[in-house]
């Protein structure tokens, strides 16, 4: 059922074939849930076979979307006052991920979920707007001290105090998945204004916007359904897509195997249609086709079949492409100190060697543990 309601071309009488007064909903909403698409599955199964679903069932989808809708309103308007800040600073600022993929695959900014606003900005820059938003009575988990002082977190990440309201900056430092250093100036340039809700927010090209969702989702190891429709979505509804544009920016930045991976999962998940040559180019990378199956077969257990260390480990290799390529981004990021390794007790460390290569004791400790969980 997911995988149909989650389908660019969702078929209703397909939809209609499957037993939707049988399944059990106790199972199906929570999994929904997990794997990020409840709204997809809400919105089919209303729109589509509402009558066939037990009314205490609709009654609970209808609850989720709103309480969904709510929530995603509550940040945007947050992000509109933000970002008008930021251009009365002459401060610049790209959207990336949550409305604005939601706006742009679905073509509704509430149809996707998400728990925090993603902003991408330029390293230079992120000393001036962590002083205007903790200025604008945001919380700053790194605190303003550590981020004048060149300390690079996984995020800077910014709450409003007693509320779930989270806005999240990305650097070209902060992006480490990335293989090769972002060519952030590049992506400025080749930016676009999306308009939702009578606002012009501006936001990566398409092309940059799902080379950056497909390295995400590897970081994550693909583990939740919601970011393959969401790549299916993008390319489905993006009909005039760059497609050298978009595999010259993955060659640049040596994320090639990510982005034909991501492109396989939507294909051979959802159906998605491909022109034919980048479905030749996709399916003749040999390695991609091994990790989508390995995926797809473990989609169903999400986040709940938990990678060992080496599995983390071997994927990461294995994402990168060739093994020496592989290997050096992987000792890259085991030996990249985020936030975690340089704070203690409240008390910021100092950052060094001994840092880095202390890091990589403390992924073995943390992965054991969830293992044993």
């Amino acid at each position: 059922m997911l995988v149909e309601c989650a389908s660019p071309e969702c078929n209703p009488q397909r939809l209609s074939d499957l037993p939707l007064g049988k399944p059990d909903w106790s199972v199906l909403i929570p999994l929904a849930e997990e794997h990020g698409v409840v709204v997809l599955l809400a919105e089919r199964v209303l729109r589509e076979q509402k009558s066939s679903v037990p009314q205490e069932v609709r009654q609970k989808l209808q609850e989720k979307r709103r309480d969904l809708f709510l929530f995603a309103l509550s940040l945007m308007a947050e992000l509109f006052r933000l970002l008008e800040s930021f251009r009365e600073a002459g401060m610049e600022a790209l959207v990336v991920k949550g409305p604005a993929l939601s706006a742009r695959a679905y073509g509704d900014a509430s149809m996707r979920r998400y728990e925090d606003v993603d902003l991408l900005v330029r390293q230079r820059d992120v000393t001036r707007f962590a002083e205007l938003m903790t200025g604008r009575g945001y919380e700053s988990k790194v605190p303003l001290s550590a981020i004048a002082a060149g300390t690079v977190p996984g995020e800077y990440v910014f709450r409003w105090p007693n509320t779930n309201r989270r806005i999240e900056l990305h650097t070209e430092q902060t992006l480490r998945y990335f293989p090769r250093p972002l060519p952030v100036g590049e992506f400025f340039k080749r930016k676009i204004s999306l308009s939702f809700d009578a606002h012009t927010v501006p936001a990566l090209c398409a092309e940059d916007e799902l080379l950056l969702d497909c390295i995400h989702s590897a970081k994550h190891f693909w583990e939740r359904f919601m970011w393959i429709a969401d790549v299916a979505a993008l390319v489905s509804r993006q009909k005039n897509l760059d497609w050298d544009r978009a595999f010259l920016t993955a060659r640049q930045v040596g994320a090639e195997r990510m982005l034909c991976l991501g492109l396989l999962l939507a294909t051979e998940t959802l159906q998605v249609k491909l022109p034919g040559e980048i479905e030749r180019v996709i399916r003749s990378d040999q390695g991609a086709q091994r990790l989508a199956a390995e995926i797809t077969r473990r989609l169903p257990s999400g986040r709940f079949a938990r990678r060992t260390l080496l599995e983390r480990a071997s994927f990461r290799v294995r994402m990168r492409g060739a093994l020496l390529p592989g290997l050096s981004y992987l000792l890259r990021l085991t030996l990249s100190p985020t936030e975690e390794d340089w704070t203690g007790n409240g008390r910021k460390e100092k950052i060094g060697l001994f840092t880095a290569l202390r890091r990589p004791l403390r992924l073995a400790r943390k992965y054991r543990r969830e293992g044993s969980d």
